[in-house]
């Protein structure tokens, strides 16, 4: 290696990475015009996909949104200083029809033709090199290059500037967890703890057999899909004709009813003029608060309002024969008004309590709710799938699909708030991040086929008598036996219980963690932050298990894409260094 040359690392290269390289690309003919510049992409996986779109999966599984929502490439919506470069949504690129849920697979084809597009877009000088192995460590002073030690390798790879684009991590066990998998080696059971379903070894859950499942988001779509057609099951219809060699699957969660469905309609009309109750402003005043914030006291009102004035604009400007008010008259009511005042002026001027956005019921569905059998409990948690398919696909609620860009934007701007805890990214996912609604019509299938039977909110499980027993008060005094338990849920992104070698080591070297367990890193720029709070000037991090951790590495086109934003903002410091870092070495 030429000293000559500057260097970066990136270890991920995965959606983040390819997302970094093209905003690199972008930004360097403004920003650098060194000697030249080696990025080296570190990843046992190939690039653009990485490890959860590779192409090594079951090509059963699907994306959870429709082609024509997943764009790699930035818009005007983007709010960032690096120039916009317009690109083919997933749906442009494959050719396909926008409203299709395409496999994972496709998505990882396509992933890999980003990649390509960004480093042919790079200037000349600048080379990417893949490394197809584990980062295990990162050294050196902060002043100085940095080394990054690679599995196998003997000698580091000299760096001036390292990034971490990790995307999701494994994680030891928590004490719960660890507990459990001891039980279960005690008595012989199986017990498979939280992991991306389509890396679990499935194998071990007999067919017949009673399976306790405790998660009922996206990872439990997946081990549906898994257990179900995976082995040899289909659909005729609306019926699910079984092999034989299906488990039987008693799912619970929390909440106890599975996400919300993807909304089936498209937009008309005007959008609502977002952000109006939660935008800069708004949160620079959260961040001045000497004291600090609670998220529930001081950011959660907010979004709140916010949310219930996405929703009722639609409600007003698209359907006014369902309201008693003139918008103008509502909207500087509720703009005046107090949490306990909105509540009387939504009941006085929407007369139908379902056309009213109740964000508590929302979220816990099944509260103060009990059946007297698991039969009619059956029933019941059928129905409400039913019904949340009827809503989710029908126009006339359109008020669903303003709370979803008001959720969108709502996220845009927590990111400058950092670590918000685990609760508001869990209901986002459920209300914005659910899975297709042909995967809820195929669990209503499963269900009738007495395939999936459903336990209830708040599952428990005991690990007693040689067997797990799940329970719910949904159901009370009923009791599920079985010699199998899942966890359907991916590990939690947390520093401190990460399997990972290279963050482990970090996090012992001084980079700290947010008190929700995530990396702590500058809001603006994304560098590592030390215990004092100041920002290493050679490393950075971008991802899930950092601070200010985005919906995802790609987003739909026009809404503003908050992970592009900081891609653009961490790939101008790195030029800005790098640059200023060759002018130094020429003088």
């Amino acid at each position: 290696m030429s000293t000559s040359r500057r260097t970066l690392v990136i270890v991920g290269a995965g959606p983040r990475g390819t997302g970094l390289i093209e905003r690199i690309a972008a930004n360097a003919p403004e920003l650098y015009d060194g000697s030249g510049l080696d990025i080296h992409l570190v990843d046992p996986h190939p690039p653009g996909a990485g490890r959860i779109w590779r192409a090594a999966q079951s090509p059963l599984l699907w994306m959870n949104s429709h082609a024509e929502d997943v764009t790699m490439f930035t818009d005007e919506t983007v709010v960032m200083e690096g120039p916009v470069r317009p690109g083919p949504t997933l749906h442009e690129w494959a050719e396909i029809d926008g409203s299709t849920f395409a496999d994972r697979r496709l998505q990882g084809s396509y992933l890999r033709w980003v990649h390509e597009q960004a480093v042919a877009a790079l200037p000349p000088g600048v080379a990417v090199h893949h490394h197809p192995q584990r980062a295990l460590r990162v050294s050196g002073p902060r002043e100085g290059r940095q080394q990054v030690w690679l599995e196998g390798r003997p000698r580091p790879l000299l760096a001036d500037l390292v990034v971490l684009a990790l995307g999701h991590l494994d994680a030891e066990l928590d004490i719960d967890q660890s507990e459990l998998a001891a039980y279960a080696r005690e008595h012989d059971l199986v017990h498979l703890p939280p992991d991306f379903t389509a890396d679990s070894d499935l194998s071990a859950l007999a067919p017949g057999e009673p399976v306790l499942v405790r998660g009922f988001g996206l990872a439990f779509v997946d081990l549906m899909v898994l257990l179900t057609e995976g082995r040899g099951g289909r659909y005729d219809g609306d019926t699910y004709v079984p092999s034989g060699q299906e488990p039987v699957l008693y799912v619970g969660s929390r909440r106890g009813v599975p996400y919300h469905s993807k909304i089936g309609y498209e937009w008309s009309g005007e959008r609502p003029p977002l952000p109006r109750f939660f935008g800069p402003a708004e949160v620079d005043a959260v961040l001045a608060r000497p004291d600090g914030f609670d998220f529930r006291r001081d950011v959660w009102p907010l979004i709140e309002k916010e949310l219930g004035f996405a929703h009722y604009h639609r409600l007003f400007g698209v359907h006014p024969e369902r309201t008693g008010m003139a918008w103008p008259d509502f909207e500087e009511k509720y703009a005046a008004c107090e949490p306990a005042e909105r509540e009387i002026l939504v009941a006085s001027a929407v007369p139908d309590p379902a056309d009213r956005l109740d964000l508590a019921a929302l979220d816990h569905p099944l509260a103060g709710v009990t059946y007297a059998s698991q039969e009619e409990f059956q029933d019941g948690l059928r129905a409400y799938v039913e019904g949340d398919l009827s809503r989710r696909h029908d126009p006339s609620n359109s008020p669903d699909l303003a709370v979803f860009l008001g959720l969108l934007s709502v996220y845009g701007q927590l990111i400058r708030l950092g670590d918000v805890g685990p609760w508001w990214h869990g209901f986002f996912s459920y209300l914005a991040s659910g899975p297709p609604g042909p995967r809820l019509r195929q669990l209503l299938a499963l269900s009738r086929a007495g395939i999936v039977r459903f336990v209830g909110a708040d599952m428990a499980v005991a690990a007693e008598d040689g067997v797990f027993r799940a329970s719910s008060a949904t159901v009370p005094g009923v009791t599920v036996e079985a010699r199998a338990l899942v966890e359907a849920r991916l590990p939690e992104p947390t520093v401190g219980r990460t399997v990972d070698p290279l963050l482990r080591d970090l996090h012992a070297d001084g980079a700290v963690e947010s008190p929700e367990g995530l990396l702590r890193v500058d809001r603006t720029d994304g560098r590592l932050l030390d215990r004092s709070g100041q920002p290493h000037p050679r490393r950075f991090a971008l991802g899930p298990y950092t601070d200010v951790r985005t919906p995802g590495a790609f987003t739909r086109p026009r809404t503003g894409g908050p992970a592009f934003r900081q891609n653009d903002a961490t790939a101008r410091a790195l030029l800005a260094f790098l640059r200023d870092l060759a002018c130094r070495a020429s003088v």
